[in-house]
Formats: structure tokens, C-alpha cells, sequence
């Protein structure tokens, strides 16, 4: 089984306008509200490429309910924490720049907290848990090390995709996957990259401090592997870019659900780079025939 955990989930209420007027009345041309949370994506593209998982994480109010009811529309596993105060609620605002004003996220008890880490009592030996993104804003500095701990006793494999101190000290733990873009990782490092070359460096320098697979992606430079048998670089599908929220989760998703089952590193890039391009071109995730179309398309070469 894969586990997605998504601490501090959302609505994503999209909104387009025609022209912004600041300090004026502005009527969008066209709205949408979508669930959002990095481990909620990875959850809805496993969806679609026939991979099973179970999601956790806290949800609370009517906005939970809009989340926990679009993904049982979807057929995927729901076991979430319910907490008291609502989830939040991120606004995107689409006009001739992209505004995003992102929730907080809520406030949260010790017995709420308590309740979510006894979640994953049901995490075995066979299992992934897939910790991706934020935390809410009153949740302790350090929680993503107590879930790693539960998930270590369990036998489990996890997956981090998020940024800072949390994934540097996730690395010792030895993670399945990480999944920094160029960006994240030279402020992980803090450094700046020149070239390509100081990127595989750094790349390698993720495999040294503990994680057993890394992924870097590069926008239109398309994206690396690095695995214990080498450094693999991806080739750019072209399509009109349309969407950037969601790709990387879409990435994850495609190699975690290709690799539960193959075993397979390389394999499972080539799925990742599917359905994180699949989510760019689309104007929401990516559904499975859009993946499957562009899965002959990638390309992985041996640097």
C-alpha cells in the first residue's frame, strides 16, 4: 500500500480575470475550486495510473468535507484526522501576472495530533508513505522527524517532498525519494549553480547524505536521476505549458506508483516524467490518457 500524508491540505480557488484593478471591483471571468495538498495530488494521479493508496492527513469544516467528498468521487481510500477548525482555503488569482494568497491552515490540539500519528498504526513492512509539503501554522518545529520515526519502527519506506531542515533531516533517515527542483536544492546547499555540472554534484551530494533516489527537476531543461547505478537526464516534452501546480506532485506520483510495483529506478523516471508533463500541459492533473499518450514520448540517457 502507498500512504499520502498531507498535513496542511487545501481548497485551491482559482480565479481568472480579464484585467486586475487594484482597489477597484473586479468580476472573474471563469472560477474553479479544486482539492489541493502535495500528498492529495500524489493520491489523485496514482488514481489514474492504476495505483492504490490510502490518504491521511488532517481536514476539519465544510471545506474538509469539499476535499474528503471530491476524493471519494475518485474512488481513492480517505482516512483522514478530522480536526475541529476549518482547512484552509488558497486563493489563485490568474490575470495578466498569477497572485497567489495562501491560508494558514488551522490551529491544532494535541489530541488531534496524537490522533493523526496513530493513523499510520496500520503501516507495514510492504508499505510507502509519501510526506509531502507545508505544515499548518501551529503545528511543532520537528513533527515531520516524529512521523519518520513511527514510519522507521514500522519497517515502512517513505518518501519526502518538502524543503529545508525538514529534508536535510529526513536524509540520515534514509529516504525512498527526494525531490528537490534546481532552486530548492542550491538553498538546500547554500549555494548557486553555474551549469549543469554543479548540479550533478549536488545531486550526488543528496545520495551521499542518505536518500536512496533523488530526482531533480529543471522546468524546460527537463530533469535528472540520481540512483546507486548511475545519473540519468530526461528529455523536454513540448507541449503549451499551462499548469505548474501540481507537476512535481505529479512526478512523485508516477515514480512512486511505477516503482511499488517494478522495482525499477529508471522505469519509474520515465512514469514520473509522464505524468509531471502531462500535468503542465493540462489545465488541471493530468488525466491517464493524456499520461499514457506522452509515456512513449520520454526519453531517459545514461549521463
Amino acid at each position: 500500500m502507498i500512504y499520502t500524508m498531507t498535513l496542511n491540505p487545501s481548497i485551491d480557488y482559482i480565479v481568472h480575470v480579464n484585467e486586475l484593478k487594484m482597489g477597484d471591483v473586479n468580476r472573474m471571468s471563469q472560477d474553479f475550486k479544486l482539492p489541493g495538498g502535495k500528498g492529495i495530488n500524489v493520491s489523485r494521479i496514482l488514481q489514474r495510473i492504476d495505483s492504490t493508496s490510502t490518504a491521511l492527513g488532517f481536514l476539519g469544516g465544510f471545506t474538509g468535507s469539499f476535499i474528503e467528498n471530491w476524493m471519494k468521487n475518485e474512488h481513492i481510500d480517505c482516512q483522514f484526522t478530522p480536526v475541529k477548525e476549518d482547512t484552509r482555503i488558497n486563493v489563485k488569482l490568474k490575470a495578466a501576472e498569477e497572485t497567489e494568497i495562501n491560508g494558514q491552515g488551522p490551529a491544532l490540539s494535541e489530541e488531534e495530533i496524537q490522533a493523526l500519528k496513530d493513523s499510520l498504526a496500520k503501516v507495514t513492512t510492504d508499505d510507502i508513505v509519501v510526506l509531502s509539503g507545508s505544515t499548518p501554522a501551529g503545528l511543532r518545529k520537528g513533527f515531520y522527524q516524529e512521523l519518520i520515526q513511527l514510519i522507521e519502527e514500522k519497517g515502512a519506506e517513505f518518501v519526502i517532498d518538502t524543503t529545508g531542515d525538514d529534508l536535510l533531516q529526513a536524509l540520515s533517515h534514509h529516504p525512498l525519494l527526494v525531490k528537490p527542483n534546481n532552486h530548492e536544492l542550491a538553498d538546500l546547499y547554500n549555494t548557486t549553480f553555474e551549469s549543469m555540472d554543479d548540479i550533478i554534484v549536488h545531486g550526488k551530494k543528496l545520495l551521499a547524505d542518505g536518500a536512496k533516489n533523488v530526482i531533480i527537476s529543471m522546468a524546460g531543461d527537463g530533469a535528472l536521476l540520481f540512483t546507486e547505478s548511475g545519473t540519468y537526464q530526461s528529455n523536454v516534452l513540448k507541449r503549451p505549458l499551462k499548469n505548474s501546480v501540481g507537476a512535481g506532485d505529479s512526478m512523485i506520483a508516477g515514480f512512486i506508483g511505477n516503482y511499488a510495483k517494478t522495482k525499477d529506478a529508471v522505469e519509474a523516471f520515465k512514469w514520473g516524467v509522464a505524468c509531471g508533463s502531462a500535468t503542465a500541459f493540462s489545465d488541471d492533473l493530468a488525466e491517464a490518457a493524456f499520461i499514457q499518450e506522452l509515456l512513449p514520448e520520454v526519453k531517459i540517457t545514461k549521463l
